[in-house]
């Protein structure tokens, strides 16, 4: 089996090499056995020459771990915090916690944390060089035990974020089904009815010669237009136009441009505001309940909010509070909160329970999205139904108002 791996020499260089090997640990060891550091390794395969080619972010060696699986992670953490509640010492859990993993890539990293903590590694330095297989603040967080000695006390309460972010989401997912269940059905329906209905109604209506009213001309004449080979090239070049599009709006400047007009749309954009600001208030309350400093755990936080406008404001928080800025001042600065979140935080700031108020914040912004997301979902599915209903209703008109107006003359 073959595994590329960037290495980091005596000589300071780094490296780009292809080893071969039968798994993943026996690599990584025999690569330390040669004194080089091993910064990331990886099974060599399509999607590293699919990387390759499209110089994507595996090629280059980011972003290329297997992130591992939410309700995998989750029970791990539950199982991890009883086993070190019970007294375990931490390799033995470690052992115990990998003999039990059934996700593979999971079991090969856990592998690897448990030789870097035998090794004399601290649990949060073997997780930060897991790479992206892990969330950057779950590293920070089990530092944050480590130093207060509340390692157990701090996993429970990432457990606990992670089930109300899990749950936060799920309920928006379930929310938007039946919505994204009526586009599906309309399209399908629609599409039924121009490809495979529309062009037996042509073929029925030119051999009976029949004077076609303008809405059935323009159907059949649309119906025409999708079946025709030019369109299907031209819906296939627009899908790789948006396709690249989407690749280019992902980095850099425009991306964060991007981020910013889906924070200013109608309706859908305090949503999409609100919900990147509870997941940064959710992970900045677990860090601050660890016991890490306000400005270290807003770096650390900051890895949360996925939205890149967002992402550039709150980074900028940090350097504030060092510079000896009061946090509801760094927060009115950034324009990025609402005005109760920065109250709230002044309240917290001045009780010194910054944390629990931080936490507040989170629930009730999660609230405020549930709501929000209920309202919209409120209108949207009547709106789609007489939308859905007029559709058909149009096309089924259209198909049979010729035999309608046939059917007059043979009566009159």
């Amino acid at each position: 089996m073959q595994f590329v791996c960037r290495l980091g020499t005596a000589d300071g260089r780094i490296v780009e090499q292809i080893h071969e090997a039968p798994d993943l640990r026996s690599a990584r060891r025999e690569i330390e056995r040669r004194g080089l550091y091993v910064f990331e390794i990886r099974r060599r395969g399509l999607q590293h020459m699919l990387g390759s080619l499209l110089g994507s972010a595996s090629a280059t060696g980011q972003g290329s771990r297997k992130s591992i699986p939410g309700p995998d992670f989750l029970v791990f953490n539950q199982q991890m915090a009883g086993l070190l509640g019970a007294g375990l010492p931490l390799l033995q859990c470690l052992e115990l916690m990998h003999e039990r993993q059934r996700h593979t890539a999971f079991r090969e990293e856990l592998a690897e944390i448990k030789d870097r903590v035998e090794s004399g590694a601290e649990l949060s330095d073997a997780f930060a060089e897991a790479g992206e297989a892990f969330p950057p603040i779950y590293a920070s967080m089990l530092k944050a035990g480590e130093q207060s000695g509340g390692l157990e006390r701090v996993i429970r309460r990432y457990v606990r974020q992670l089930k109300l972010v899990t749950s936060s989401r799920k309920r928006v997912v379930s929310a938007l089904f039946y919505p994204a269940l009526l586009v599906c059905l309309s399209v399908g329906i629609v599409a039924v009815m121009m490809f495979f209905v529309m062009p037996r109604f042509e073929e029925f209506y030119q051999a009976l010669d029949l004077d076609l009213p303008w809405i059935t001309q323009m159907l059949l004449g649309l119906s025409a237009l999708l079946r025709n080979p030019t369109t299907l090239v031209l819906v296939a070049a627009a899908a790789i136009a948006a396709w690249a599009a989407w690749r280019v709006g992902r980095s850099g400047r425009l991306g964060a441009v991007v981020d910013r007009l889906k924070l200013r749309l109608p309706i859908i954009g305090p949503i999409l505001h609100r919900f990147a600001l509870s997941e940064f208030c959710r992970s900045l309350a677990t860090l601050l309940h660890g016991g890490l400093p306000l400005a270290a755990a807003l770096d650390t936080a900051t890895s949360a909010v996925t939205n890149r406008f967002l992402h550039r404001r709150a980074v900028a928080l940090g350097p504030r509070i060092r510079e000896g800025a009061a946090f509801h001042v760094a927060l009115e600065e950034s324009e990025a909160f609402t005005d109760l979140a920065i109250d709230m935080v002044k309240v917290g700031e001045a009780t010194g329970a910054l944390d629990e108020m931080v936490n507040s914040v989170s629930d009730f912004l999660d609230e405020d999205v549930e709501t929000r997301t209920e309202r919209l979902l409120s209108l949207i599915e009547p709106v789609m139904l007489v939308v859905m209903g007029f559709t058909i209703a149009l096309l089924v008109l259209s198909m049979y108002l010729p035999l309608f107006s046939v059917l007059g003359q043979v009566q009159g």
